[in-house]
């Protein structure tokens, strides 16, 4: 069964997260995607395991030196190929290398171009440089997210490249679909601070409408009143006593917490039935929404006290059975090796590495019942694919691809 995108053809520019994101959703659901790349890549980690696997998966990789004028020419006419050319460079790099879209749509008219630059192409601040967590603090997320000092805290990882990289793939169908209609190509400015900044969500509708200051959410419902809302601790693990085997994934802590949400009185009816309405929760203090909201400190001690005696899956079980939001906090052992719900979808799929080793990524996250995307090949390394790239796709001969390399255009 072919694969939705098979046929499309993408030229990928992108490094670091955001764009790789973007181009793997491509690439995963059937786009034939060319990754150009210096022989020596940054320092960004293992292509054969971990993040950089899992982002390069699906994708072919050629070495061109854009810095060689004959590196410059060979990336035009692979451009000319292809359905669909993406980086996510500062606003001015494509332009110095004539791959920008007025360049390449003079010969390509139906070419589609996506740049992912941080800040747009427009604007006062169109040339900065940024990454995720730059773009999160300008959008107010670092602001946001406190510390219990209350000091800003943010993310610990960038969550604007999963932002970026989700909106560009977004971009790329809406422009396919585009062309498919009207024949058209097209450029698309995409603004990877706009694209973290609209989903903020309800503070982002305060600030535009009633231009009230924010303040650090903490476990406060953001969307509508809730309590009890928040994180509360549960029966910690017993100690690890022994080493943790190779190739095992070692707990990171040994407590454990469950996220809890009851908004409306018929779950908080529900929620006092599923934990036996010991006395202290039906206290007249906490029969409305309005006067928990009012005792909300007493009521998480209360409800602490009652997950503190327990385990955390059992809690989620608990109340998942009355109806009620709840869900164990998970570590990565959790949801790597015994969430039963990823199991159960295939989602850490296994590609096998050169030497015959294993190494899982993500899985593909929906399933299309007339075809779903799959994880068919590992992350190349840079140039792996130079031989199909040139010969097979650009129908260099042998010699011609010899000269490349001698001149410099190409790193072998």
């Amino acid at each position: 069964m072919a694969l939705p995108l098979a046929g499309i053809r993408v030229l990928d520019f992108t490094w670091v997260v955001a764009g790789p994101v973007a181009t793997r959703i491509l690439a995963d659901h059937g786009a034939e995607v060319v990754k150009i790349e210096r022989k020596v890549p940054p320092p960004l980690g293992d292509r054969k395991r971990g993040l950089q696997c899992d982002l390069h998966r699906n994708k072919l990789s050629v070495a061109i030196n854009m810095g060689n004028p004959g590196g410059i020419d060979l990336a035009r006419r692979l451009a000319q190929k292809c359905d669909v050319v993406i980086d996510n460079f500062s606003a001015r790099v494509m332009r110095s290398w004539g791959m920008d879209h007025a360049s390449l749509s003079a010969i390509k008219p139906d070419i589609i171009c996506i740049s992912m630059s941080g800040l747009g192409h427009t604007g006062p601040r169109s040339s900065y440089v940024s990454y995720g967590p730059t773009l999160q603090a300008l959008a107010g997320y670092t602001l946001l997210m406190a510390d219990e000092n209350g000091e800003p805290a943010g993310y610990g990882y960038s969550y604007a490249d999963m932002a970026g990289g989700y909106t560009g793939a977004l971009a790329a169908l809406i422009a396919l679909y585009h062309r498919h209609r009207t024949g058209q190509g097209q450029f698309v400015d995409l603004s990877q601070f706009e694209a973290v900044t609209s989903v903020i969500g309800p503070a982002l509708l305060d600030i535009a409408v009633n231009d009230r200051r924010q303040h650090p959410p903490l476990y406060n419902s953001q969307e509508v009143l809730a309590a009890p809302h928040g994180v509360y601790r549960c029966r910690d693990l017993p100690k690890q006593e022994t080493p943790t085997p190779p190739g095992a994934i070692a707990e990171a802590h040994d407590d454990r917490w469950v996220a809890i949400s009851v908004r409306t009185q018929g779950e908080w009816e529900r929620f006092v039935g599923a934990i036996g309405a010991p006395g202290a929760i039906t206290d007249p203090r906490f029969r409305t929404l309005y006067l928990r909201m009012k005792n909300r400190a007493e009521l998480d001690a209360h409800v602490s006290r009652w997950t503190r005696e327990r385990s955390a899956e059992d809690v989620m079980i608990a109340l998942q059975r009355a109806g009620l939001a709840a869900g164990v906090v998970e570590n990565g052992a959790d949801m790597c090796a015994r969430d039963p719900q990823f199991k159960e979808r295939g989602f850490w799929p296994a590609v096998r590495r050169a030497d015959g080793e294993l190494t899982q990524v993500t899985g593909i996250p929906f399933r299309l019942s007339a075809g779903s995307g799959s994880v068919r090949t590992i992350a190349p390394d840079v140039g792996e694919n130079n031989d199909y790239v040139l010969g097979d796709l650009m129908g260099l001969s042998r010699s011609e691809r010899d000269e490349l390399v001698a001149s410099g255009a190409v790193w072998p």
